[in-house]
This record gives C-alpha cells, structure tokens and sequence, in this order.
C-alpha cells in the first residue's frame, strides 16, 4: 500500500506525511508545474500543467489497495473502481456506498453555478484547527482498517 495525494493546494499534505511516516507508508504527492512542493519523506512527481493532468496522473499510478487523498469526487470515484480507498481533506471517507450521491450533488452544484439565477453557493469554511484533528484521526482510522490493526 501506498499513499497517493492529490497535493495541489491541498491543505493537508503535512499531517498525510507525518501520519504516513509513523506507519511507514510510501507517500507520493503529485503536483502540478505551479505547486511545486518538497519533502523529506515522500516522493514528489511534478506533472505537466493541464487541466486535469495531477488527476489523471494520480489515477494512473493508482492500484488496488493503495489510499488517495483528494477532495476532487471525479478522481475519488475513478480510484475506488480500480479497488483504492479514499480519503477527503475534511476526513470523510469515499466509499463505494456514497460516492454516486456526491457525484450527482456536484453535478447539481454545478448547474446552479452555470444558471443565470441570482442564486449564489457559498465556498468552503475557512480550514481550522479541528478540521486538522479531524482529518489526522480519520486518515489514521482508515490505516488501521487497512492494516488490519484494531482501532482505537
């Protein structure tokens, strides 16, 4: 198993990189040409600018059994068929059981955002301190799971 992270302004690149090092997990983030990130414990794949280039890197590096962090659904949804787990950046895990109603919810969001109403959707909430507890006790639910240690 390997960890995969969607880091293009990815506010938990630390915390994935000192929970992976704890467990012993081969970290690869992969950025594009204008997110140039370095590291001392993980591997750094700088991918071409494009659209969509990080994401379609990511899910090509994927295999089964790896973990993904990336708050993109689209991506979530494509490493979940080729048998990965997810993780989003709030902590909540993309399974195979939800993953089609936040699919379909974007699509949803989207719309809005195209129409000409004058109905406008708030962004995220400012990122805080518990967000990040949250994520770190998450991501490390979600290792133990996979390597079969009890939880705690």
């Amino acid at each position: 198993m390997k960890i995969l992270v969607d880091a293009d302004a990815c506010p938990v690149v630390s915390i994935v990189e000192r929970v992976a090092e704890k467990y012993g997990i081969p970290v690869v983030l992969l950025c594009d040409t204008n997110h140039v990130l370095q590291s001392e414990y993980c591997e750094v794949k700088v991918i071409g600018a494009g659209a969509d280039a990080v994401d379609f890197a990511l899910v090509g590096l994927c295999w089964k059994g790896d973990l993904v962090v990336t708050q993109d659904y689209g991506v979530a949804a494509m490493i979940l068929g080729k048998g990965a787990y997810g993780i989003h950046q709030s902590g909540k895990w993309y399974t195979d059981e939800n993953i089609d109603r936040m699919l379909m919810e974007r699509h949803i969001s989207k719309k809005v955002r195209r129409s000409k109403s004058k109905h406008h959707l708030k962004g995220p909430a400012k990122r805080t301190a518990e967000d990040d507890v949250r994520f770190k006790e998450s991501l490390e639910r979600l290792i133990q799971k996979l390597c079969g240690k009890s939880i705690l």
